[in-house]
């Protein structure tokens, strides 16, 4: 029986090295990430309330913009600008998004027995408004139903968080998608002037999305539609111009009614083509044949003969002996990629619409 660990038993200058090395293990495993050489993350970096600093080229530049293109005043410009700080917890949510996690913990937060009972009764409530947005766009009533449920549980959650302030702090402070943020910040401002809206009265989400539909603002200014009689676009409080929004960005990415939408193929990938279209992501492809002959699986046709993508969704350890679900993606789920990038997303959209149906 050793009393003391094995390496005592070393001569004492190997015991110094062995020692020496343990502390400093200890002590790297101590130290924040930061000091490891990992790169900060964009919340670390400022402080909540921060004002932004209208003085930056960045924003001369966005103003300049602004007054030029847009037809927006300086006056305009100042009263809609002054006083804008920065969301430190923006910049948290962004770091630490939802689609981020394994499948098993993503879809229990939407495909719930509230969410599915909630969507069956939206189903038959507004019945007709369905059979008419199926008929005008030729998208299924139970995806248009589910991503309504799943971005704002059927208009309830539409989002806390001041959109303006929003699109200023990840203008200003997230650098990594920067610029894409310029764009949205341009696009709410042109929307808001259009619509007579205040800038400073609208909220949403974290990532700088609006409304039942969740759209951020370049997408309400493409995809939304009016579907209630009159002119304008609500995708606030009309529920005609919710669900028409909804079935009209999925028709412009070629939605196909009734049709397939994913096929399962298993829990191994037998041929390195469809490993490889798995790991280009959800803008893999592959040929529904090569799919259908090497899985041995008798997959639907594709709409079209369009090709496929490959899925992998993480199965839940404590509850399988397989790490993962692979399935063949459609056109139809493709679709739903465009809406919001995750795979993981798309396939929660898609089993909520099937579950309205059991």
């Amino acid at each position: 029986m050793h009393i003391f660990p094995p390496w005592f038993q070393f001569p004492g200058r190997y015991r110094l090295i062995t020692v020496s090395a343990a502390l400093l293990t200890a002590f790297l495993f101590c130290l924040p990430a930061a000091s490891l050489g990992s790169k900060p993350k964009a919340a670390d970096l400022v402080k909540n309330g921060q004002p932004i600093d209208l003085q930056q080229p960045k924003y001369q530049e966005l103003f300049k913009e602004l007054e030029q293109k847009h037809q927006f005043s300086l006056q305009e410009l100042q009263q809609i600008f002054k006083g804008q700080v920065i969301s430190k917890r923006v910049l948290e949510l962004m770091d630490s998004q939802w689609e981020s996690k394994p499948y098993y913990k993503y879809f229990p937060l939407f495909i719930t027995r509230k969410n599915i009972a909630s969507g069956k009764k939206k189903l038959r409530n507004y019945k007709e408004l369905l059979d008419r947005i199926e008929h005008e766009f030729g998208v299924d009533r139970e995806i248009v139903v589910a991503i309504w449920g799943i971005e704002t549980r059927y208009g309830t959650h539409q989002g806390g968080f001041n959109v303006l302030q929003t699109l200023n702090t990840l203008f200003d402070a997230y650098p990594r998608r920067a610029e894409f943020f310029r764009s949205q910040l341009i696009h709410f401002l042109v929307l808001c002037k259009e619509n007579n809206v205040d800038p400073h009265e609208m909220e949403g989400s974290y990532a700088g999305a609006f409304g039942q539909t969740q759209f951020i603002p370049s997408s309400f200014q493409t995809y939304a539609v009016s579907f209630d009689g009159n002119d304008q676009r609500d995708v606030w409080n009309s529920i005609p111009d919710v669900l028409a929004s909804i079935a009209n960005y999925l028709k412009q990415f070629h939605w196909t009614l009734h049709g397939p939408i994913y096929a399962e193929l298993g829990h191994t990938l037998k041929d390195k083509r469809l490993i490889a279209a798995k790991l280009k992501g959800r803008k893999g492809r592959i040929d529904r044949q090569v799919v259908r002959d090497v899985q041995r699986s008798d997959i639907p046709p594709s709409p079209n003969n369009r090709p496929l993508s490959i899925v992998e969704l993480e199965l839940d350890p404590k509850k399988s002996n397989e790490r993962f679900r692979y399935i063949a993606a459609y056109p139809n789920f493709q679709a739903i990629t465009q809406w919001n990038h995750s795979n993981r997303y798309a396939m929660a959209v898609t089993e909520l619409a099937e579950a309205f149906k059991k």
